[in-house]
């Protein structure tokens, strides 16, 4: 059973996640998130290293929600049942794909704000939020080279290039990590509320420990309706606003980037076709804003010719080009060479899906994972947890293995700042 209804505007919605373990999505100061110390009604786990997860996903998805009775009184995205998802990167990668179904959910989205609770068949619905959960005091994580350090990252490229060199790709995207620790029994809304409000135009996400804000669309599903936006090509902000013009002048004008941009481009739109009665994209890249870099962008947009669900799309779609490569299945292949880690869920499907198959979904990037078990800190206590960051960088012919590392270093920026 589903109820949604209206509710009261709240000023903070992350003020009612759970500190510990919140289920968000947000921008702009709208979306949802899960009511701390409810426990979900369902959560669906695919454990690492099974083949064709997103369709499987999509499969076990449709089963669970076929049979639910919703009664929607508002009737706007992320209202009635709704699961919060994110996707490890590569099937092969030893994390699990997830999908949550909170019992109680505060959302928020065109000025009508809400709440839903779930529950299964013939129990009772849960209680309905009283008030919000303040924040707990500050934290800050210490974060240093993890897998790949500096040295090791520009190695990695130098191979990425020997394989484009070679005709094995055209182009691979190659990733580096940080790694640190936290304490334990952090507030983790903090980091989230430092992101969200750093970059309102990103989405703000936290499922199943993974948190970030990324400027990504995957794919967003609305009756029918496909968007996406593709981001590909990355200069940093400049220092003044004339040197900042220049940064985006460059950017656009850049061969480089703009070969790399046409091949994440091409990859979702070949990606979508076979589901689309129309599919449309601009022409020409833009140069999309953001507070630390400026990024070659694409929106494109459709209409279904099918029944297909965003899980339906996902599994169509993922991994782009932007985050992997082209050939796609190769350049995976050429990461697990060349990335002495395995990514996890960092690049991956990060969401929420409704019972209609609708919904919104980002790529994690911009995005920490924390984990869930305690470590010793300095004084030998288990008082600390882990947490491992990420950032990639495309690479193809005419890289400079230097100037990735750089690109890595700014896109590390709005985690890294939030963390500290």
């Amino acid at each position: 059973m589903v109820e949604t209804r209206e509710a009261e505007h709240a000023d903070d919605l992350l003020e009612y996640a759970d500190p510990r373990d919140p289920l968000v999505w947000l921008r702009r100061g709208e979306g949802f998130v899960a009511v701390g110390g409810a426990a979900p009604v369902a959560a669906i786990h695919i454990p690492g290293g099974e083949a064709e997860r997103s369709v499987r996903m999509a499969e076990a998805w449709r089963a669970l929600s076929a049979d639910a009775v919703v009664d929607d009184a508002v009737q706007v995205p992320g209202t009635g049942l709704v699961g919060f998802t994110a996707l490890a990167f590569d099937d092969r990668s030893a994390a699990a794909s997830v999908l949550i179904v909170p019992s109680v959910i505060v959302g928020r989205r065109g000025g009508r704000s809400w709440i839903t609770r779930i529950t299964r068949e013939g129990a009772p619905l849960p209680e309905a939020p009283t008030a919000p959960t303040p924040y707990g005091p500050h934290w800050s994580a210490t974060l240093g080279p993890g897998a790949l350090a500096p040295e090791g990252y520009q190695a990695a490229v130098r191979g990425g290039l020997d394989a484009i060199a070679s005709g094995e790709v055209s182009k691979v995207v190659v990733a580096r990590d940080l790694v640190g620790t936290i304490p334990t029994g952090a507030d983790l809304r903090r980091l989230a509320r430092e992101l969200s409000t750093g970059y309102p135009d990103c989405w703000t996400f936290a499922v199943d420990g993974l948190i970030g804000a990324s400027p990504e669309t995957l794919v967003t599903v609305s009756k029918g309706t496909i968007t996406a936006r593709v981001l590909a090509g990355t200069a940093s902000r400049g220092a003044d606003a004339d040197a900042d013009a220049a940064a985006s002048a460059a950017l656009a004008t850049s061969p480089k980037d703009q070969d790399e941009h046409a091949f994440a481009v091409q990859s979702v739109l070949r990606s979508l076709r076979p589901h689309m009665r129309s599919l449309a994209a601009s022409e020409q890249p833009f140069t999309l804003r953001l507070p630390n870099v400026w990024h070659l962008a694409t929106d494109v947009e459709g209409e279904l010719a099918d029944e297909a669900s965003g899980f339906d799309l996902i599994a169509e779609l993922h991994p782009t080009a932007a985050v992997a490569g082209t050939p796609t299945k190769v350049a995976l292949d050429v990461i697990q060479r060349l990335e002495p880690f395995d990514r996890g869920r960092y690049a991956g499907p990060v969401g929420w899906i409704d019972g209609n198959g609708d919904g919104e979904w980002a790529i994690a990037l911009r995005c920490a994972q924390f984990g869930a078990e305690p470590m010793a800190g300095p004084s030998g206590e288990l008082d600390r947890l882990p947490v491992t960051a990420y950032a990639g960088a495309g690479i193809v012919a005419g890289s400079d293995p230097e100037s990735e590392l750089i690109e890595t270093r700014v896109k590390f920026r709005p985690i890294v700042d939030a963390l500290a």
